[in-house]
Parts: structure tokens; sequence; C-alpha cells
């Protein structure tokens, strides 16, 4: 058999079940109608055959439209269980009973039905148990009451004659299911509020409104209280738009797949930022895409950024492996016709996008790579100034002390003496050297004073007058603290060596999330980022901490540099 000749089966199938259901469908309503124009309940009847007709009508339409959902079957069984009940119109014994028997059934079908939207499963087991409980009571005790005698000598179940026994059971019963009723809407009530689209919320809204209805209409058959009819009149007029209601959202779900044409325009001209355009034809503005780095085993969203995959999304699969996923709304999952649309029109445009992600991945690692860099250096500079505070710097002082006791006691002879000197003058600039050395790997006063201490003293040591501003509220990070530090140093070792400047002014403040160091000079001006090393190496180190560093010098007037680091 050719696929042509299998589809052509399957839809000639589809065909006779709809042509089989109708017919049902119709000799139901026709029974209805001859039922209740011959026992005088034609206004009854009216009404029935509008509930059975949107139900019948609607279940044919889904269960055509969504073939491998269990709603439309549902849709249909609420309309044939309506026809069901109104056996008990009927002066046939064996029709009355089996009528009476199944009167209540729609109770347990309507609560069934509307908690199974729209996929016709029940979502959990809390609603399965309240839906089969429905079921019991709603066969259970009718039939418990009708072998008490509850309605007449027709009833072909009757064994005993005890109406107060059958009554009481019977307003049991029908207080139990209003109960259950109640418990539906309470679970309609948490699906509404998960819902995202304002079609699923009124949908809900209508088949709460239709159990609220029911479960009065249930009461005042208990109490038997006035205006029954009319409650009851209202109450199936209520059941009946319910499927209606659907058959909109079917029609609403249609042009959303029509509109998909308009997404692979609106992709093409997302310019790699595909998220918008997505969020428009799902109507879900928390829609999001998620790409799958094979090179890092990870996903990342469309900055490159890592990001966990939930549950819930649609994976976009070539050759049989992830290369991106559309995090949705839980409740589009009752769309797949939409989400499948959605899923090949962003396929032929996802490359782009997928591979700007991967750039931006690489650049954030490259970030995190030189970020990583520059802590171990600044750690293992750290290491090496308290080596050599509590290593060499220790023993030439030592030395210095042990050269100052000889000197003392060589005071008969002076040639000795002078050599001693001498030699305490070179253990000296020998320590000074080694603590300018140790300075220069790390400033151990940055850490024990901060840096506006530090600076002071860098300051100080300028040929160069300084003004120096620092406002800051707290202490930032060490790392922040050291870099702020190294772009004033290396800022004033270039303005004395190229700068021939008289004032310099250094400002470093908190702004927002970011610490600003700004040195400006009035010197010759000049400087460049490019060609030279020391500025090139601040910049360097302030863009490891994804910072930036700007210079402006034009010749002649002065240069002015500007640091921005993230301290948020």
């Amino acid at each position: 058999m050719t696929c042509i000749d299998a589809l052509a089966l399957g839809r000639s199938a589809t065909a006779g079940r709809t042509v089989l259901i109708g017919l049902g469908g119709l000799a139901a309503v026709a029974m209805s109608v001859v039922l209740g124009a011959a026992t005088d309940h034609v206004d009854s009847a009216v009404l029935f055959v509008w509930l059975m007709t949107t139900y019948i009508v609607s279940g044919l339409v889904a269960w055509h439209r969504r073939p491998d959902s269990r709603f439309g079957p549902l849709l249909i069984a609420v309309g044939f269980g309506a026809g069901l009940s109104n056996l008990a119109w009927s002066t046939n014994p064996v029709a009355f009973t089996v009528g009476q028997a199944f009167d209540l059934l729609v109770v347990a079908l309507f609560l069934h039905v509307f908690l199974a939207f729209p996929t016709g499963r029940l979502p959990n087991r809390a609603t399965r148990l309240l839906v089969g409980a429905a079921y019991a009571v709603s066969i259970g005790l009718q039939v418990t009451a009708m072998l008490l005698g509850a309605f007449g000598p027709d009833d072909l179940l009757a064994v005993v004659d005890a109406p107060d026994a059958a009554g009481i059971v019977h307003a049991v019963e029908l207080l139990t299911l209003a109960t259950l009723l109640l418990a539906g809407v309470a679970f309609l009530a948490v699906r509404r509020g998960a819902a995202h689209r304002r079609a699923t919320r009124n949908l809900v809204d209508s088949f709460s409104l239709g159990l609220v209805s029911l479960a009065v209409l249930l009461v005042m058959g208990v109490f038997a209280g006035p205006g029954f009819p009319i409650v009851q009149r209202v109450t199936i007029a209520i059941l009946g738009l319910a499927p209606v209601a659907f058959l909109i959202g079917l029609l609403d779900a249609r042009l959303a797949r029509t509109g998909v044409g308009d997404l692979v325009v609106d992709l093409r001209d997302a310019d790699g930022d595909l998220q918008p355009a997505l969020a428009r034809a799902l109507r879900d503005p928390s829609v999001s895409l998620l790409y799958w780095l094979p090179r890092y085993e990870r996903w990342v969203d469309q900055e490159g950024r890592p990001a966990e995959a939930p549950a819930v999304k649609r994976v976009i699969r070539r050759d049989g492996e992830p290369i991106a996923a559309i995090v949705h709304h839980p409740s589009l999952a009752d769309e797949p016709e939409l989400l499948d649309a959605v899923v090949a029109a962003t396929e032929m445009v996802l490359d782009n996008g997928r591979l700007r992600a991967e750039l931006r991945a690489s650049l954030a690692e490259v970030r995190g790579s030189r970020a990583r860099v520059l802590e171990a250096g600044r750690q293992e500079r750290r290491r090496l100034e308290r080596d050599l505070h509590d290593g060499a710097q220790q023993r030439l002082v030592g030395l210095s002390l042990r050269l100052g006791i000889l000197e003392e006691r060589l005071k008969a002879d002076a040639e000795a003496r002078t050599a001693v000197t001498e030699a305490k003058r070179e253990v000296a600039a020998s320590l000074a050297e080694l603590r300018d050395i140790a300075h220069g790997l790390y400033p151990a006063v940055l850490t024990g004073h901060g840096l506006a201490v530090a600076l002071e003293s860098v300051a100080g040591q300028a040929s160069v007058p300084v003004r120096l501003d620092v406002r800051l509220p707290e202490r930032p990070a060490e790392a922040v603290e050291v870099a702020a530090y190294y772009v004033v140093c290396e800022s004033l070792t270039n303005i004395d060596r190229h700068a021939a400047a008289t004032t310099v002014t250094v400002v470093i403040e908190r702004r927002g999330d970011h610490l600003v160091v700004e040195v400006r000079d009035d010197g010759v001006g000049g400087a460049d980022t490019a060609n030279g090393s020391g500025l090139r190496g601040l910049a360097d180190r302030v863009e490891a901490l994804g910072g930036t560093l700007r210079v402006w010098s034009a010749s002649a007037h002065g240069t002015r540099i500007r640091a921005e680091l993230p301290c948020g």
C-alpha cells in the first residue's frame, strides 16, 4: 500500500466515523424531541436539543482538528449523555429505568470534560480522584435510590418500597455532586491563574460558571427552591455555550497558525534577536530562545550566557542533534500545531542567531580567561611581595643592624670603619631598591589602608603636583581596587616620562554600579593606547574585569584617561 493509499484510507475512515456519530446525534435529538412532545417536556426538550447539538458538533470538530486528543470524544460523550438522561421522560418502563439510572451521569461528564480541557486527559491524580468520585456517586447512589423505590412503579430496579430512605439517598447524591462540582471550580481557578492567553482564561471562566450554575441547580433540587425551572434553563444555556467558546478558541489558534507567514518575515528582519518575533507569533511574552553549543556542552541564551533549559520547551533538532530550544509557557503545549509551524519557520533562520550566540559565548569565555589570568597574576605578585618583605628585606635589615654594631666596635681602626660604613650605605640602597620592587609587585599599603591612602603615597612621590580627589563611600572589591590603583600609577608614570605637564588631577568616585577613575594633565598630549604598551596593558587589565578604558589626548591639549570598572 502506498502512502497516498494509506492517507486516502485514513480520510475515508474519519469521514465514516463522522457520519456515524452525526447520524447517532440526529437520532438522539429526534428522540428527545419526540419524548418531550409526548410527555409535556417541550421546553426542556428544546434546551436539551441545544445542549446535545453544541457538544456533539463541537466534539466532531475538535476530534477532526486534533485526532490525538481525547477532548473531542469527551465532548461527544457529554452530548450523548444528555440525550441518555432524557429517556427518563419515557413511559416505557425499560427506557424509563435506563434514563433514571443514568440521569445524573451527565453531571460527572461535565466535570470530566471541563477539567480535562484541552487535551482530554485529567492533569493530575487529584482531578482523577475527583472525577472518579463524581462517576461513582452519579451512578452508584442513583441506582441505590432506585433500589429503594425512589421513582415510582415504572422503576424496574426497585426491590423495596422505602421512599423516605430513597429520598435521603437522593439528597445526599445531589449535595455530594454539588460539592464535587465546586471542588472542580477550585481546580479551574488554579488553571486560570496559570493561563497566559486571554482566550484561554475566558474559556476557563465559562467552564467555571457552568459548574457553579449546575451546583446551584442540584442544591435547589434538594431543597425544592423556588424558580427551579428558570435556573434549569439558565444552567443548560450556559453549559451549552462552553463548547461554542471552545470552537472560538480553536478558530483563534487556527488564525495564529496562519500568521506564521508574518513570522518568517519578522525573523528575517530580526538581525539575530529572534525572541520578539517568536513572542508575537506564539502570543507568549515569556518566550525565550536557547542555543545548544556542542563545543561547551551547554545551553546558552542569545547573548551567549550559560542558561538552564527548563522542562517546558520545544527542542529543534538537526540530524538528530539538538541545535536550539524554544522555551515557552506550559499552556502552549496544548497547541502543538502552532508550535510545529513556529519551529519550522524558526529553523530556517536559526544559524545566524546560533553563530552569534556561540561567538558571544566564546568572547565571554575569553573575558573569563583574561580575568582568571589577571587574578592569578595578582595573587602571585602578592605572594612575591610577602616573600620579599618577610625574607630578603628582613635579612637586609638584620645585616644593616649587625654592620652598625661592628662599626661601633671598630672605632680604633679608621680604615675598617670606613669600609663598614660604605657597606651599610650599600645595604641601605639595596633595601630601598628591594622595597621599591616589592611595592611595584603589589602595594601592601593598598591592602592595609585602602585606595585613598595608597594613592596619597603615590601622589606624594610624583614629580608633578597632583590634586587627588577620592570619593568612595566604601571600599570596592580588591580586584577593582588594585586595577584602579594601577590605572593611576601607570598614568602618573607616563605623565612623568612624556607629558611635560605642570599639574595633574586624579578623581575617583562611585557612579551607580561602576567605579570611575579619571586622570587629567595639562601636558603635550599625544598618548595612544594602540602604540603605548603601558596604556595597552592598562586597557587589558580594565577590560579583563568587564570595564572600559578611554583616552583623549589631543596634541598640545593634555591627556585625559578615564576607566570605568564594574563594582555592583
